[in-house]
């Protein structure tokens, strides 16, 4: 979470001096930011011109569930951890809805021919990177619907979009870098459906601070007449995270809302995109399973949940949230207790992670572990640390490696059928608690106990995911 920790840094400058601050100081720059995100993006009013910030007030309670319910946090009412990290991440300057949602009033336009002007230009990027970046974002929205988006040099554009700072004469100040990237108003008259980008952010077309792409293609889907929503796989997502722009295929929550708004495309092959997957979804596979302090992180794809005996039921985020140089995709994970790191594979690749920190020289080729040329990927992996072994499936074998020795045994490969009787086919992923190695093989997870050397339960792979 380093973006949080720079952000905490930026929102306390007295940190760097070299006088100490009092807990009641913190304690109110806390309680401060609280306020101010739940009267931007919750509807929480001001008491007066006092700002009213009662910890354990009804209504600061009310508002913190309600967007504790959002986010898909625990609803404590209370202004814990998890909570003030969401609320210190980057993010889109409009308040927040429920699940994919058209804004209040189902505002929209009364044509499907919109027209868009760019007013003035950021100084980050050279002006045909920023014209691109805009003209690709906003044609995202046309793929799978019946808009048209032409770009004017003069006259009154539907959709008008400029780079300010601070107040900038619309009541919704921006505040500096980090924080709220931008803004969009819904279609309308007047300022409806232009677009501000925070002048204070560093943009670019790549995965360096924000990506230009990213952030207009979310806000022209309020331009549109689109809400945020709680899938976190949307675009329409508030808080910022990184996608390859040269990849990036409109999921379909967010096409599922065009098309509500403006009619689904002519075009003779319908598009779809990509859905977020579902966590009690009965026939729901894992790429990679792994502990890590304590938790269980189970990646699928782009995401990946956390698990862990604190939180009321497993978290689901991007991959690209905690780690932006990550692939998705991931294939095998193993804890190493001894090292306290987390190794990551895809392909010949792996990476370490120190908590939740990738750490630098990586990635590297899997060759270090001694896999011969013929391997090329990884379909997982687990380390028994009683007996200081690391067990890797590559398709209907196995290797095992020595950690100490930092070597592959000799013998290996083996049939995984041969050791771990009853597993008659590859293996998905694999972890290991107490005594049992979990392997996940499909929608379906089989228990082997590794003293008794046999399976002693099987059930649908979503059981770990607390689903009936």
């Amino acid at each position: 979470m380093k973006k949080v920790l720079l952000f905490l840094l930026l929102l306390h400058p007295q940190l760097s001096n070299a006088f100490p601050v009092s807990p009641k100081s913190l304690e109110e720059e806390k309680m401060a930011i609280v306020q101010r995100y739940l009267e931007n993006f919750y509807n929480m009013p001001k008491s007066g011109d006092k700002i009213k910030r009662q910890k354990n007030s009804t209504h600061l309670v009310k508002k913190l569930k309600e967007m504790q319910k959002f986010f898909g946090l625990e609803e404590t009412g209370q202004t814990d951890e998890e909570t003030m990290e969401v609320m210190q991440m980057p993010r889109c300057g409009v308040p927040d809805a429920i699940e994919y949602k058209l804004t209040e009033g189902n505002p929209k336009w009364k044509r499907n021919e919109i027209t868009y002007s760019i007013i003035d230009y950021t100084q980050d990027m050279s002006q045909a990177d920023v014209d691109s970046a805009l003209e690709k974002a906003i044609q995202i929205w046309s793929g799978p619907s019946l808009l048209k988006f032409t770009r004017i040099y003069e006259g009154e554009a539907d959709i008008k979009i400029s780079f300010v700072r601070g107040d900038h004469g619309d009541n919704s100040p921006f505040d500096g870098p980090n924080g709220i990237l931008a803004h969009a108003f819904q279609p309308g008259q007047g300022i409806g459906g232009d677009v501000h980008f925070d002048e204070d952010e560093t943009w670019t077309k790549d995965s360096r601070d924000y990506n230009l792409f990213l952030v207009a293609a979310h806000e022209f889907g309020h331009s549109l007449g689109l809400s945020h929503s709680t899938d976190p796989g949307a675009l329409m997502f508030p808080t910022y995270s990184f996608s390859e722009p040269s990849t990036y295929v409109l999921p379909q929550d967010d096409i599922d809302g065009i098309q509500f708004l403006y009619g689904v495309s002519n075009n003779s092959v319908k598009p779809t995109g990509p859905t977020t997957p579902g966590t009690c979804d009965p026939q729901l596979t894992f790429d990679a399973i792994t502990t890590l302090r304590g938790e269980i992180i189970i990646f699928k794809d782009k995401y990946f949940w956390r698990k862990h005996n604190q939180l009321p039921k497993p978290e689901l985020h991007k991959i690209s949230l905690f780690w932006p140089s990550l692939p998705s995709g991931i294939q095998a994970a193993y804890e190493d207790d001894e090292k306290d790191l987390v190794i990551l594979f895809k392909g010949n690749q792996y990476w370490a992670l120190s908590g939740y920190e990738i750490r630098p020289g990586f990635p590297r080729h899997i060759s270090n572990f001694g896999f011969p040329r013929t391997v090329q990927a990884i379909d997982a992996a687990v380390s028994y640390s009683n007996y200081g072994k690391t067990y890797f499936f590559v398709k209907n074998q196995y290797w095992r490696y020595d950690n100490l020795r930092r070597a592959m045994d000799p013998g290996y490969p083996k049939n995984i059928a041969d050791k771990f009787q009853g597993l008659q086919s590859s293996v998905d992923a694999v972890f290991q608690k107490d005594h049992y190695f979990y392997f996940f093989i499909g929608p379906i997870y089989h228990k082997f106990d590794l003293h008794a050397k046999r399976i002693v339960a099987v059930g649908r792979s979503n059981w770990l995911l607390n689903c009936r």
